[in-house]
């Protein structure tokens, strides 16, 4: 099929199946996560995560068997501007997309791929990550959750934190330490198990916006079948860091390229108003004109990035460096939206607000762990300097 026929198909699909609701600006309740205790506030949320699920839209470069669309490069690339032209909203967003699933893909066994991969596309399972601890925090590798096999399973001890979702979560993946002799790097597992049985306890963690997101999860006699072992026994430090540039690649993404600043310039004109079709306050018009070149060429790199991994599928150390421009550029968007909405963009509660305010003052909040969670903007830089330029330590 030529590209022209995929985009006149893909624009036929989605104008008679993505909802009118769904046309509309991602409300923070109406997040599809999926998992197995999703609540849907909106029905049309579900509806069409089942309608792009059967099309393998929710994963559309994954292959067909594993719940995929198996598009290519240039076809997903059109699929997301149809969706775009629309404004269509995300069918389906977590880390089982955005992190463990391309992880199983790359060194997952078949019979993994087959358990777990359409449970993601699905919707079915929610996933959450246990990489950090209290005292393994930039230092992931000096992790103590300790993981003794017992016959076919690993008994797990430990604490994680941080552990976003997880008072939600179906399933973890999870580092472990199961040689305690080797050194830090060394001696990890990375292995799946999940989070409804006996040994598991989740204590949701109250941030500034008010939310709970991150949560500390505790493991006391937790069990996880050897099957579930991702890649080699004590040799797991190889797929936490490749996963760790899936996830920086994902969270570098809500930074740019996504024509955002539309919204931007609108909301600035509404609480600044406009002189003459253009916006009243000048120097804020400069700073958001600025905010979009910038969003366009991130946005640019970004797709280079995309074609020239064709071959390997995978990301590289430049994740880092999305990641560390990425959530700069998702800050500043929200600094400037505070500067056009000023006070209105401060409350808590009360009159005086409307709900959208309320959002915002609570997402703005939210962006202060942008540089901070997935590896720090300092760690992304010391990945760049060594990584990327070669520099010397």
């Amino acid at each position: 099929m030529s590209l022209e026929s995929f985009r006149a198909e893909t624009r036929s699909w989605l104008e008679g199946n993505c909802p009118e609701s769904m046309r509309t600006p991602m409300i923070l309740q109406e997040m599809p996560g999926g998992g197995k205790r999703a609540k849907y506030r909106n029905p049309e949320t579900k509806l069409w995560l089942d309608r792009c699920a059967a099309m393998g839209f929710t994963a559309p470069t994954w292959p067909k068997e594993y719940g995929g669309a198996a598009l290519s490069v240039e076809e997903n690339l059109i699929l997301r501007a149809e969706m775009a032209r629309i404004n269509a909203r995300t069918p389906l967003v977590g880390m089982g997309l955005s992190m463990i699933g391309p992880a199983l893909l790359e060194y997952g066994t078949e019979e993994q791929k087959t358990d777990h991969l359409p449970k993601i596309t699905s919707g079915e399972i929610w996933w959450c990550q246990g990489y950090s601890e209290p005292n393994s925090g930039s230092d992931l590798a000096s992790l103590q959750t300790k993981a003794v096999l017992d016959g076919d399973e690993y008994v797990i001890n430990g604490q994680k934190v941080w552990t976003s979702g997880a008072d939600n979560a179906d399933w973890i993946f999870c580092l472990v330490r199961t040689d305690p002799d080797a050194s830090k790097h060394n001696g990890i597992t990375f292995i799946l198990f999940s989070m409804d049985q006996p040994g598991i306890s989740v204590k949701p963690i109250k941030l500034i916006s008010g939310l709970s997101p991150f949560c500390e999860t505790f493991f006391e006699d937790a069990r996880a079948s050897r099957k579930n072992i991702i890649g080699t026994v004590n040799e797991g430090w190889t797929v936490a860091k490749r996963l760790l540039q899936y996830e920086r690649t994902m969270i570098g993404g809500i930074g740019g390229g996504n024509q955002r600043s539309t919204s931007l310039q609108e909301i600035a004109a509404e609480y600044i108003g406009l002189e003459e079709g253009k916006l009243a306050d000048n120097s804020l018009r400069h700073k958001i004109i600025q905010h979009s070149m910038n969003d366009c060429c991130f946005g640019l790199a970004v797709r280079r990035n995309t074609e020239e991994s064709k071959t390997t599928k995978a990301p590289s150390f430049v994740s880092s460096m999305f990641k560390l421009y990425g959530t700069e550029q998702n800050k500043f968007r929200y600094e400037l939206m505070l500067e056009a909405m000023g006070s209105q963009m401060l409350g808590w509660e009360g009159e005086g607000f409307s709900a959208e305010e309320l959002g915002q003052t609570r997402a703005w909040l939210r962006t202060k762990a942008n540089s901070i969670e997935g590896g720090t903007s300092e760690i992304q830089l010391n990945i760049i300097a060594k990584r990327v330029l070669g520099l010397p330590d």
